[in-house]
């Protein structure tokens, strides 16, 4: 379970990295508003007698971020560029596999619904394009990559996962009563920031993300009562170590196993990269498309 874990957190990390600032700046508004409104004097906050005007604001992101974002934006379409060159593509099942694995992987999902899990999917897609560029040239025979599937087939398969909150209090007699509460219509999210002594979830409004059956961070009746509650319930309160606990379902995702067809081309990329020993960086392929930029000019 540990070299699982070591391998998810691995690829997480790498993932995160690309998504975060990409992220950031996928955000339409944010650039239709910076290029809009730079020029304009609008105050976006005021302390006391002085203000922060729109353009200070702007000004101060460039300086700290606008370095990293630019570089950001033109990995991408260095990425796109080459992609369509050397008709690269990546398969949906592919993306999908990613996204779960992120899902069960990190936190609350808060940002992996809705519209944003669009933005997610294509942050995916410019990561597993990337790595097709870097090892496009690599040689892995079909017998390692069957030997590798064989030997970690565990590392590709993705656990049902549930998305719990919980409420831990100290006696039953106060579990009780926020059961009581819950049923009159009380937020659970609320009464979780109010009540449970579990603080780190607390202030998340009681989150603690997805657990699986691998999980042991929580005790064993967290799953139990989990894979009887429909999405949305609650359970009966509970004793655990140092308290009483009340669960929530948020959401619940399927398992699903992975055959060596599904997960070919992710084996042959990582086990080229694992040759390789290089960093995972559009970098490399910027004098292929003679990539000019501000802040070369500015050294």
């Amino acid at each position: 379970m540990k070299e699982k874990q070591l391998w998810m957190i691995i690829a997480g990390l790498f993932l995160l990295n690309c998504l975060t600032i990409a992220f950031f700046l996928n955000r339409p508004d944010w650039a239709e508003k910076s290029s809009v409104l730079s020029g304009t004097d609008e105050v976006v906050a005021t302390i006391g007698d002085e203000t922060v005007s729109r353009q200070n604001w702007l000004n101060e992101m460039e300086e700290r971020y606008g370095q990293v974002v630019l570089k950001d934006l033109i990995d991408q379409k260095v990425i796109e560029q080459l992609a369509d060159k050397y008709k690269i593509k990546i398969s949906d099942e592919a993306i999908e596999h990613e996204l779960r694995l992120i899902q069960t992987m990190y936190g609350t999902n808060d940002q992996v619904k809705g519209s944003d899990e669009e933005k997610w999917k294509e942050q995916i897609r410019y990561s597993l394009l990337l790595e097709e560029l870097l090892t496009k040239d690599a040689i892995v025979t079909e017998k390692e990559m069957k030997n590798y599937f064989e030997e970690n087939k565990n590392l590709f398969d993705v656990p049902t996962s549930y998305h719990l909150s919980h409420i831990i209090v100290k006696t039953k007699d106060e579990a009780d009563k926020t059961e009581k509460e819950l049923e009159g219509g009380s937020s659970f999210s609320a009464l979780a920031m109010e009540r449970s002594i579990e603080e780190f979830s607390a202030n998340q409004g009681g989150d603690i993300g997805f657990i699986s059956e691998e999980d042991d961070q929580y005790p064993s009746e967290y799953m139990d009562y989990a894979k009887k509650l429909d999405k949305g319930e609650w359970s009966k309160p509970f004793k655990v170590e140092n308290g009483y606990a009340i669960i929530l379902l948020q959401q619940k995702l399927e398992g699903k196993k992975y055959s060596f067809n599904q997960v070919k081309g992710q084996i042959r990329r990582q086990i080229a990269l694992e040759q390789m020993d290089a960093p995972v960086s559009a970098r490399a392929f910027w004098n292929e498309l003679k990539v000019d930029w501000f802040y070369e000019k500015k050294e």
